[in-house]
């Protein structure tokens, strides 16, 4: 599979498509003065604790006060909590070690909030999930500072091996690998991507996490909350550090800033892959250019068209999203069964790229075309898996029930993108009506007397081709009535330009009179 990475970025926002085999499959958008995105470290106030929900409200800073759950609550809270107060209080020295901190007990999974959070401390902690509508941003105490092959995780000393790491040796070779240079109290999740890779390598990235850590225990010193210790990287690197593989083969940027930026992250992270990094300067945009603008066009809105003539109708509600599979003028085979389900298997993959486009979460129900056999409906159901495999957010995807329906889970991160592909029509300016055809003819007639008035002559008036018709066809036609009663000859042009409504008077010299 090809991936291409294209960056267009303007003066408010920067917008990140990612291509795989030239089909866009995400859009990311991030503002210039985007704040409180996942993964950015605050310093917070616990506000409010509540205990029937067993969970917090802690000030950090955002209009609306973020939501902390006491199962989001780390293990190590109360270490966190200790180290939070030590490093504003600057009571560790300069140079502090952080491996000989003292860690505090867990806490337990069936505790109380107010046993924890008593006395509404400061506390370090992490944005879970982005501002959505009214609500605030959702918060985590389960500290992680993501690198390209390893996670880091304060307050525990747990080595844990991506799961989709599958071969036993490997998995052996990469946790004596950490074993060996792991500083105590840091976790390390090695991620997918260490597979395969040297020890130098492993190394670089766990110590330049390591650095990070104390960053923000320097910046912690002194600190009144709210405020923000760490920023997450941007999307664009913070893309590549999670997807860029030997599969990318292409990355775009229309702006030199984020170009050296990108380059310079690529030296650090992945040096042979710099010569994938180009810049888009051909005065054309570079959305159009790739194919994007277009895509998104067709992808985006209530209805959705596949290849072979099938649709879908993807509606949102307040519960949950609810997607209707129709096979259109798709030509029917003899085999129906056999027809529903090529058209499901189409339906599918396009779903699973709708979900990570639109970035579409919580409960989504999809309407299948019915299918009897129940080996198709499982069939079905292991393809969306397979599908849905490319998608980075948590996901779980139910069998087909006895009525048809799929039910699928997916968790959302960020606002759901929602692009308006639709636009105002300008005969009607979006009312969805428009004035009668004979109300039309007096209006123009109106115009064409006065303009007579005004002495003027030769008169031409252009107008749609539909309307054209109405005015010249028939004996007597209206022009020919006209005709009769103004004692002067007047023209009438069609343009297939101007929308149903439109029309313009023309003197003998063919310039527009303005009315």
């Amino acid at each position: 599979m090809n991936k291409e990475l294209i960056i267009n970025a303007a003066p408010q926002a920067v917008e990140i498509a990612l291509l795989e085999d030239k089909k866009l499959v995400e859009l990311h958008n991030e503002n210039a003065n985007a704040s409180f995105a996942v993964g950015d470290l605050y310093l917070g106030k616990v506000k409010k604790l509540i205990p029937g929900l067993n969970a917090a409200f802690v000030d950090v800073g955002f209009e609306k006060d973020a939501f902390l759950h006491y199962t989001d609550l780390s293990p190590y809270v109360r270490s966190i909590l200790k180290f939070t107060r030590m490093a504003i209080n600057d009571k560790a020295e300069p140079g502090f070690d952080f491996p000989s901190f003292s860690v505090e007990p867990e806490i337990i999974k069936t505790g109380k909030i107010s046993e924890v959070l008593n006395g509404k401390p400061h506390i370090l902690v992490q944005i879970l999930k982005e501002p959505i509508a009214a609500k605030g941003p959702r918060l985590s105490c389960e500290l992680s500072l993501p690198g390209r092959f390893v996670v880091l995780t304060p307050f525990n000393d747990i080595i844990a091996v991506s799961r989709k790491i599958h071969s036993s040796e490997e998995r052996k070779r990469l946790q004596k690998i950490i074993e060996a240079f792991k500083p105590k109290n840091f976790g390390v999740i090695v991620r997918t991507a260490a597979e395969g890779k040297h020890t130098s390598e492993l190394h670089e990235d766990l110590i330049s996490l390591i650095t990070t850590w104390k960053n923000i225990q320097k910046n912690l010193s002194g600190a009144v909350a709210p405020c923000k210790i760490m920023s997450e990287e941007g999307k664009t690197n913070s893309i590549l550090r999670d997807l860029l593989n030997e599969d990318f083969n292409k990355i775009v940027v229309n702006d030199k800033n984020i170009f050296n930026d990108t380059k310079t992250y690529l030296q650090r992270i992945a040096p042979e892959k710099t010569e994938i990094l180009s810049f888009h300067n051909n005065g054309s945009p570079v959305f159009d250019s790739y194919g994007i603008t277009r895509q998104v066009k067709a992808a985006f809105g209530k209805t959705v068209n596949l290849p072979s003539g099938a649709y879908l109708i993807i509606e949102h509600t307040e519960a949950l999203h609810v997607i209707d599979v129709n096979s259109g003028y798709k030509s029917v085979s003899n085999n129906q069964e056999q027809n529903a389900f090529e058209t499901n298997l189409e339906a599918a993959a396009e779903i699973a790229r709708q979900l990570r486009l639109r970035d579409i979460g919580g409960i989504i129900v999809v309407d299948f075309i019915d299918m009897k056999l129940m080996e198709n409906k499982k069939r079905l159901a292991d393809q969306m898996e397979v599908f849905m495999r490319a998608d980075r957010a948590k996901h779980a995807v139910l069998p087909i029930s006895k009525f048809g329906l799929m039910q699928i889970t997916r968790q959302r991160m960020k606002p759901e993108m929602n692009i308006n592909t639709s636009e105002v029509c300008p005969s009607c300016d979006g009312t969805g009506k428009i004035s009668s055809t004979l109300i039309l003819e007096d209006e123009i007639e109106k115009n064409l007397s006065y303009l007579i008035m005004q002495k003027h002559t030769g008169l031409s008036i252009e107008v749609h081709p539909i309307l054209h018709a109405y005015l010249t066809k028939g004996f007597p036609s209206i022009r020919l009535r006209w005709r009769w009663k103004y004692k002067q000859q007047i023209t009438i042009k069609s343009n297939s330009n101007y929308h149903l409504t439109e029309f313009h008077f023309y003197d003998k010299s063919d310039e527009e009179i303005k009315l």
